[in-house]
């Protein structure tokens, strides 16, 4: 099985996501998502293909996400591409769908 990580390395939640993955034999392609940000298209395709709306994937503790209050998706998206510190993680993504691993064991579903 394929899966892809948006992943962040200081995050214990991703840590345990990514592990969650290995241990059942995925193939993970890891995307480190602060170094190489996923772009507002692909985070679209993303949160349509888990049924979320991109402000259900943004960190809402982040001062940057509080600043976008009531802006719409297009916006939300412009700003998690630009500044990719916005995106809820892990993002993870197999043929079974999407899920942000919070918990991690949300993963499981999609294996």
């Amino acid at each position: 099985m394929k899966a892809t990580i948006l992943h962040n390395p200081r995050c214990s939640k991703s840590r345990e996501a990514l592990a969650l993955l290995t241990e059942a034999g995925a193939d993970v392609t890891v995307v480190e998502y602060l170094k190489t940000p996923p772009g507002a298209d692909e985070l679209a395709r993303l949160y349509a293909k888990a049924g979320l709306s991109p402000r259900d994937g943004l960190r809402k503790g982040e001062a940057e996400a509080k600043a976008l209050g009531q802006a719409d998706e297009a916006t939300v998206l412009a700003a998690m591409a630009a500044n990719p510190i916005l995106i809820e993680r892990p993002l993870v993504e197999t043929l079974k769908g999407v899920v942000i691993g919070r918990p991690p064991e949300a993963v499981r579903g999609i294996l």
